[in-house]
Parts: structure tokens; sequence; C-alpha cells
């Protein structure tokens, strides 16, 4: 049944046309003596009721301008004086390249999450600040040259605090020390880990954070100190004695020697002794560290990871382009 309405909706074009022309000429039209039915134009399908609608408005010149009349009203005097914005067709940007602009929005939006491409420099970089700190160690214990090589000693994991940050500088410690560990044995990297490699990540963390010298020096001498005595403990249990006593005999008899210069019967005190021998290791530690920031100084401006500069006065005794 469905087969029978194009051929119907056709014929029905056809009449209405017939019709048109035959009112333009003043003859009869075919169409009034043979309609279409209503209820087989009402069941035709879409498209050839939207076809009939366009031969309608091309086909009859009469009716095209109403249309147009009825699309387009005349604008109110209101309406004709105000201005309409411009869109973007008057700024002269294509439809083509707003789309392709929102395109490009959209995928940078939707980016994919990508590799870092830093991952494995930092991972190599780590890995060869570690074994160059285990080397100066390694070389300082077996063929000392002095205590050159021992202000190196927490330098490459500052250095990789400097440059990578605080994961990689625990890495390059804990590195380190494994690495030591299978060279020389437990008991000695556990001498350098305690307190120079954690001595490295404090004073790469201060330097990092761009704080004084003071505050980097104060909290290593402390680390040092520190360091001194657990070393002495780790010791004093492999040996099987107590070598801060043996410290203590050594101190009592310097005291001795210059009590006897200045002329004084008195013997030295045992507390007296021992804040004798407290000051000394804190001294020690305070020049070490001194020393170890001039040296960090002149050194990693050269690798272009500089770090803090130093009080003014260092600046006058340190002739140094800052």
């Amino acid at each position: 049944m469905y087969c029978v309405f194009p051929i119907l909706a056709l014929s029905n074009e056809l009449l209405i046309k017939c019709q048109w022309n035959n009112q333009a000429k003043g003859t009869l039209s075919l169409s009034a003596l043979c309609p279409l039915p209503s209820a087989l134009e009402s069941n035709a399908p879409t498209e050839f009721t939207s076809l009939r609608k366009r031969l309608m408005t091309e086909d009859r010149p009469d009716r095209q301008p109403r249309d147009r009349a009825e699309a387009n009203p005349p604008a109110s005097e209101s309406e004709e004086g105000r201005e309409t914005p411009p869109n973007w067709v008057d700024l002269g940007t294509s439809e083509s390249e707003v789309e392709l602009e929102r395109v490009k929005e959209q995928l940078y939006r939707l980016e994919a999450p990508t590799l870092r491409a830093s991952a494995p420099v930092v991972m190599a970089e780590t890995a060869f600040l570690a074994s160059a700190a285990s080397l100066i160690w390694l070389i300082n214990f077996y063929f000392p040259p002095g205590p050159i090589l021992r202000i190196l000693f927490p330098l490459p994991i500052a250095l990789v605090f400097l440059r990578r940050g605080a994961r990689a500088a625990w890495m390059a410690a804990l590195v380190s020390g494994l690495l030591l560990s299978i060279l020389m044995g437990p008991n000695r990297s556990i001498m350098y880990v305690m307190p120079y490699g954690l001595m490295g990540v404090q004073l790469g963390a201060i330097w990092r954070r761009g704080l004084g010298w003071w505050l980097s020096i104060a909290t290593g001498t402390v680390l040092g100190t520190l360091g001194f005595f657990f070393r002495f403990w780790v010791l004093s249990i492999l040996l099987g004695e107590d070598l801060w006593i043996y410290t203590i005999n050594q101190i009592t008899n310097l005291a001795e020697w210059f009590y006897q210069r200045l002329g004084l019967l008195a013997q030295p005190e045992p507390l007296l002794i021992e804040a004798i021998a407290l000051v000394a290791i804190i001294v020690s530690n305070l020049v070490y560290l001194f020393t170890v920031h001039l040296v960090a100084l002149l050194l990693f401006d050269r690798l272009r990871t500089p770090i803090p500069r130093p009080p003014e006065w260092i600046q006058a005794l340190v002739e140094y382009d800052y």
C-alpha cells in the first residue's frame, strides 16, 4: 500500500502545476476535476510533502514576495536606530578558523600524560654522585692524603639535593652506604652515613631554601658533634673498650702540661676536662663546616648550582666575584 503513495503524491504535484498554469491562462484546472483524496495526502511520506511546498514556492511568483515580506518584516523605528553587534563574519574570522581554534582547545585540555624525560637523567646523576662520594671516602680511608678529601665528604650528597631534590639526595645517601658496605663492610660504611651522608642532606636542604650560612653552619656543627659521639660509640663496641675514657686521659695530660707551664700546682678537675673536650669537638666541627661552605661556594658556582651568598665580612676576607 505504501508503494502507491509516491505515485499519488507525484501525480498530485503535476495536477497542482497544471492548475497554476491554467489559472494564469484563464483555463479550467484539472485538479478541480480530479482532486487527491485527503486521506492519501495525509498519509504520504514527509519528503514528498516538503517537495510539494518547495514547488509551490518556486512556481508561484506572486507567493514569493509575500513570503519574503513575512520572513523579513520591516523594522520598527526604534529598531532602526539600534546598532547590531558585529558577528564573527564581520570580524573577518571564517567558520573553519573558529572550528580549528575550538579543536585546538580540546586537544590542549585532553593532552595525554607523558613520561618525564628527566627521570633517567635524575637516576644517572644520583648514581654517579653517590659513587663519587663512596670513592672519596674509600680513598681517604686507605690512602689518606690529609684533610683535603675530608672536606669533600658531604658535598656530593648536597649537590644532588640542590640539583634534583630531597628524594634523590636521600637515595644517594642510601646508595653510598650500601656501596661502602659492600666494599668495606657495614661497620665502616655506617660511619660515612652518620654524619657525612646526613650532613650532605642537611646542607643541601638549607642551601636549596636560600637560608643563611649561620643556620647551615650551626645545624651542621650540631650534626657533626653527634656524629663524632656516634662513631666513638660504634668503635667502642667493636673494640670492646671505652674510647671516651682514653680521650679524657689524653686531654688531662694536656691540661696538666698547661698548668705546669703556668706555674699552677692544682690538678684539673674531671668536669673541666670533659668541658674542654666538648668545646674542642664543637670548635673542630665549626671550623670544618666553615671550610666546607667555602669550598662549596667556589665549586658549586662552577657547576652552575650556586649556594647562598656568604656574609659581608666573609666577602671582604675572600676576594671572589660574587
